[in-house]
């Protein structure tokens, strides 16, 4: 069986993503990189969590009513993809293929939109 590794990411919806992000960073000590609305949490190299809010009208959640995403990091991606079509998750058809690795997407049961990620 096929299991997340880890946590790649956690993205908030917003009405305005400088300004939230600004919050976190003041409030939490969210590290975010200059003139950016995301950052890293890093517990130690090469474990990183990537930390990000998105305008409010975006669709990269999927539902608009869908206030936050995670993203899961994998070491397979294809056989999650799969595992998680056997068990009857609705999962796009799209792959994302990127410099530091490969993404994927499904729904949870409650319409929950998720990433997936397998690191380069």
């Amino acid at each position: 069986m096929e299991k997340i590794s880890g946590i790649g990411g956690i993205f908030l919806r917003a009405r305005d993503p400088q300004k939230l992000a600004a919050w976190y960073q003041q409030y939490l000590g969210v590290s975010i990189d200059a003139g950016q609305t995301y950052g890293c949490l890093v517990a130690k190299a090469e474990d990183m969590t990537v930390w990000s809010t998105f305008s409010q009208d975006t669709d990269y959640f999927g539902s608009r009513q869908q206030q936050c995403m995670v993203n899961y990091r994998v070491t397979d991606l294809d056989a999650m993809l799969a595992q998680l079509r056997a068990g009857g998750a609705v999962v796009d058809d799209k792959i994302q293929d990127e410099d530091y690795g490969r993404f994927g997407w499904a729904t949870d049961p409650e319409g929950n939109r998720f990433e997936l990620w397998q690191p380069k």
